[in-house]
């Protein structure tokens, strides 16, 4: 049986609450009812409206609110606060509503139109932090929300929250009636406010295009503008890697340093899909970056995160954020781009649109969906033969069948073996299109070397491919580097935590620990493998091979027949690399071989 695969998306959650609503109740029934009601339609309605707010639910006296964005929550909470302090300037004290309200920027589960997760609790937990008619956020909102709007921030510190098992940062938040919604004011040059054309789009790259904008300086010192200038050239040159990328120069990016942050007018005048904002704030030893990416046709913010490191070797600091910014920044732009081709006609579908429903099928852990990513790419290659991402991704989807459903036929051997030799002679400079034709080639021919080489070269071109350091883990456990599996296979693991191909590098050390006789370590990477990706055949194999070494023939039995419910129709491949080693673990446990 297949798992329904969960939904998730990242947004920013606003949870709000009446104070003393039993004690109000208590009161008057119907009228504090009544006024709740208005308060509702005259003011908290109109201002999601005007802040693109969806209200999810309404939780006796509170509310559950999702936003697009951080900016839109804070906006949106700041200002229903300020109609709610004005609208009980003439109450009666007792008999006044006044909300306490939570924002937090998480990963939730989306089921229907209800919204769940750690994400929904941590709202909540902050909610009942805040004051009577205050706000308070969490680290995240305010890394996404600082230099954007009119407000002060009081850092409470870390904060311990009922039932979370976690102490999260918390931001208290001041502002002032007359100008909290206004942008920060940043004197605008002439060279670019005054040109009649400023507001004429420019036509979009046929590829995706991202501007990283200079980072803001907040460390009140002038000379350390240096580092925050440092720390956007280095952006520039490490997306410029991701050849797939349209990367705008320097030049054309820091023609904004003492501009407005408009994203949409940026977008425009920059002709970028994508824009990359952020700050540096230096203190004693320590140093706070923040960054942000944003849909510039939208303004949606797609990614946030902040860095705190100490100041030991600045260069070296500067080196290590842009690797991981870098990192995280791929995945997410390649998510963006697969959701905005699902919006396109089927009938207006070029190569490149192809491919990225390819690729969004390639990531799902469906057989059916690989089986529909092969027909996608295959129609690519129709059009454009020498399309070399997209014989990377046939190759991958090969790969995956091969090794993930059991006995196939030949012929997808043969396929796989033909499209990593694709890639090879087509010379591309995509580092994951690289990995994933050197891991074809290494089950598809047993070239060990030759695929290494490939992933020494997707390395060399993009040193933040997380799928070139996690393919490499796997790679090199069947080559027999153990040690250098390991190794690679953390480092995959620290440049994307999140990207659902993680579990390669998990499967990669899984294997390299199993081999080395270190079962139980082996155990864990096989599970947390099946964390990420819950029907992945190499983790639950790894997983069964383990307890068996480990003497737990009965917990064996039991994952064998978890996996036969997701995989029924598997048998043993004997020439997969690793498990042909353990066929009679395997068959012990019940794996039909």
């Amino acid at each position: 049986m297949t798992r329904e695969r969960v939904v998730r998306r990242l947004a920013a959650i606003l949870a709000a609450d009446v104070v003393g609503y039993s004690r109000l109740m208590s009161r008057d029934e119907n009228g504090t009812l009544a006024r709740l009601k208005a308060h509702r339609t005259e003011r908290l309605e109109p201002t999601l409206a005007r802040h693109g707010g969806r209200l999810v639910k309404l939780i006796g006296d509170g509310a559950l609110i999702e936003f697009p964005s951080a900016v839109d929550a804070l906006g949106a909470a700041i200002e229903f606060q300020q109609a709610m302090s004005e609208a009980n300037r003439d109450e009666v004290e007792d008999i006044r509503i006044v909300f306490r309200i939570g924002l937090h920027l998480g990963d939730l589960i989306v089921d229907g139109g209800d919204l769940y997760g750690d994400g929904v609790n941590v709202a909540a937990r902050l909610e009942a932090k805040a004051p009577a008619g205050g706000i308070v956020l969490s680290g995240d909102v305010y890394n996404a929300v600082t230099g954007r709007l009119k407000a002060t921030f009081d850092d409470l510190g870390m904060l311990s929250l009922k039932n979370i098992d976690r102490p999260v940062q918390g931001f208290g938040v001041t502002w002032e009636p007359a100008d909290w919604n206004s942008l920060i004011p940043i004197t605008v040059a002439p060279s670019i406010a005054t040109t009649s054309t400023a507001d004429v789009p420019l036509t979009l790259p046929a590829k995706p295009s991202i501007a990283v904008l200079p980072f803001q300086n907040m460390s009140g010192d002038p000379e350390q503008e240096y580092f925050a200038d440092g720390i956007s050239e280095d952006l520039m040159t490490g997306l410029a890697r991701i050849r797939w990328l349209f990367v705008i120069a320097r030049n054309s990016s820091f023609a904004f340093k003492t501009k407005t942050l408009e994203v949409e007018k940026v977008g425009r005048q920059l002709g970028v899909r994508y824009i990359l904002v952020g700050s540096v704030r230096k203190a004693a030893n320590r140093v706070r970056i923040t960054s942000q990416l944003i849909d510039a046709e939208t303004g949606t913010h797609l990614w946030a995160e902040r860095y705190d490191r100490e100041l030991v070797d600045i260069f070296e600091l500067q080196d290590e954020i842009t690797q991981q910014v870098v990192a995280a920044i791929e995945p997410t732009l390649r998510r963006a781009e697969i959701e905005r081709v699902k919006r396109k006609r089927p009938d207006h579908l070029d190569a490149y649109d192809l491919y990225l429903r390819a690729v969004a099928h390639m990531y799902e852990v469906r057989p059916e969906s690989r089986a529909a990513a092969l027909d996608f790419v295959g129609r690519a290659l129709n059009i454009a033969p020498d399309y070399a991402e997209a014989h990377g991704v046939a190759a991958w989807c090969y790969f995956a069948r091969s090794l993930w459903e059991g006995s196939l036929p030949e012929s997808f051997n043969d396929a796989m073996l033909r499209h990593a030799r694709a890639v090879q002679e087509l010379q591309t400079e995509d580092a994951s299109t690289l990995a994933h034709a050197a891991i074809a080639l290494a089950l598809s021919s047993r070239d060990y070397d030759a695929a290494l080489d490939m992933i020494d070269r997707a390395i060399a071109i993009n040193p933040s491919s997380a799928h070139a350091y996690g393919h490499g883990s796997v790679i090199n456990t069947w080559a027999g580097n153990y040690d250098k599996s390991i190794v690679q296979s953390e480092w995959a693991l620290r440049l994307s935590p999140f990207d659902p191909l993680s579990v390669m590098p998990l499967a990669g050390q899984a294997g390299a620990r199993l081999m080395k006789g270190e079962f139980l370590e082996a155990y864990y990477c096989a599970r947390r493998g099946l964390q990420v990706y819950p029907t992945h055949t190499p983790s639950f194999l790894l997983a069964i091979i383990c307890l068996v070494r480990l003497g737990r023939l009965d917990e064996a039995k039991v994952t064998a027949r978890q996996f036969l419910e997701v995989s029924p129709t598997y048998r043993i491949v004997p020439h997969a690399p690793v498990f042909e080693c353990f066929v009679t673990e395997l068959r012990s446990a019940g794996v039909p071989g």
